[in-house]
């Protein structure tokens, strides 16, 4: 292999100042006759050749593009690239190691923008999700947001309108009001700015081309919401498991089920793999006067659903914590009041069948059972579980998609298709 005698020393900065710069890179600087400045801000850099009167610079100015890559290989003696932040943290640092071998390439990162925003916010960012839509599509962004995540840092292209992408993003996902949103704009430069924007009203119209936004998890009192729709909660309302934000019935499948429990003013309403509770919940908001009973077996899941309960403010008469194989082997039944509408989720099909095996019997003409289904595997033998406990079955497939917006324009986002399957005695 021919050994590389010149290199390309990469260095990130954070100001345009040239007295900013640690020693080493001023010598590195002092020394160096070639050096490349992406354009936005090539005057500034150029000024710093004003500081060697012994040598002269020849200063490109760079697109991060082919043009680039060739002036760097058309070179003899060592160069300087400029780059901003971290140049190996979304930056030149990617193109640069797929044309040139690391033997070529040294690397000087300086503090990333992220890094100095949450800085100058004063947040801890360890938990942090970054993203990038600079020069890429909004699909990292979207579904960085179904996640939900505590913070969320977000490198923006003020060429693809990525401001306004993201405010519709969010307003899409409803959640517009789960985060507070900081723009960050020319952050480590003399002229930075950070200001909290309000998305329900238009952005500003002096905003810098240089910015970032930076998305941290509103701390909102949710005590009882007397805002709500009576039907169709938004599913931003409901509290769930931070390790797993999605795991819940959407709305629009929800408002399904709670159609088909056809729900009667007066009752028991067991929710089996209840989560946090979005569907009993939002079924004893409608009636009132029904008795709900949660179960289930995830630790953390009853503080879930009574947190849930006051911000709908419901409360329902038990909520076990437990696997429903224990409460059907070894609990009393008889001490609980039959169920007259059943919901039967999260658990897998043996489970199901218990379920229907012990429970369907004591249900009385009318009752009801709706069990979700996102396995088509299991649909057969629970339907033929129901009819033969003289229930009348029948079944639907739900299938919904979202608009989200892109820099083309809009994209429909598919959910996971669902199988709700009704059985009526």
């Amino acid at each position: 292999m021919t050994e590389v005698n010149r290199k390309i020393h990469v260095v990130g900065i954070n100001s345009y100042l040239f007295e900013d710069l640690p020693s080493k890179l001023k010598d590195l600087f002092l020394r160096t006759g070639n050096i490349a400045v992406p354009n936005s801000y090539f005057k500034e850099i150029k000024s710093w050749g004003e500081n060697d009167l012994e040598k002269k610079k020849s200063f490109f100015s760079s697109n991060s593009n082919n043009e680039l890559v060739n002036w760097l290989r058309s070179q003899k003696t060592d160069v300087i690239l400029i780059s901003r932040g971290d140049p190996l943290w979304f930056g030149i640092g990617r193109i640069l190691l797929e044309n040139f071998s690391k033997d070529e390439l040294s690397f000087y990162p300086s503090n990333t923008c992220i890094q100095l925003a949450f800085s100058k916010l004063k947040i801890p960012w360890q938990d942090t999700v970054n993203v990038s839509i600079h020069g890429r599509d909004s699909t990292k962004l979207i579904e960085a947001l179904k996640s939900r995540p505590s913070s969320l840092a977000i490198i923006t292209d003020s060429n693809n309108k990525s401001l306004e992408i993201i405010k519709k993003n969010l307003s899409e996902l409803n959640l517009i009001d789960f985060y507070d949103f900081w723009l960050c704009e020319e952050i480590g430069f003399d002229n930075q700015n950070i200001r909290k924007l309000n998305l329900k009203e238009s952005l500003p119209c002096d905003i810098s081309s240089l910015n970032i936004a930076v998305l941290t998890k509103v701390k909102k009192n949710y005590s009882k919401n007397n805002n709500l729709p009576l039907f169709g909660i938004s599913d931003n309302i409901f509290k769930t498991f931070d390790d797993r934000p999605n795991l819940f019935t959407k709305r629009e499948v929800r408002v399904q089920i709670l159609a088909d429990l056809e729900l009667p003013k007066n009752g028991v309403i067991w929710d089996i793999g209840a989560g946090c509770g979005s569907i009993g919940l939002e079924a004893l908001k409608l009636r009132p006067n029904l008795d709900l009973f949660c179960i289930d077996k995830r630790i953390g899941s009853k503080a879930l659903i009574l947190e849930n309960s006051k911000r709908l403010g419901v409360k329902p008469k038990f909520i076990f914590e437990e696997d429903i194989n224990n409460s059907l082997n070894t609990r009393n039944l008889s001490s609980f009041e039959k169920p007259n509408r059943l919901v039967i989720g999260g658990c897998d099909k043996k489970t199901k069948l218990q379920i229907i095996n012990k429970l369907a019997q004591g249900m009385r003409i009318g009752d009801i059972i709706v069990i979700p289904i996102i396995d088509i595997q299991t649909i057969k033998e629970l339907k033929e579980e129901l009819e033969d406990k003289n229930f009348k079955t029948n079944l639907i497939s739900i299938q919904t998609y979202k608009s989200l917006s892109i820099a083309e324009g809009m994209r429909l986002e598919p959910n996971n298709p669902v199988f709700i399957l009704k059985g009526k005695k």
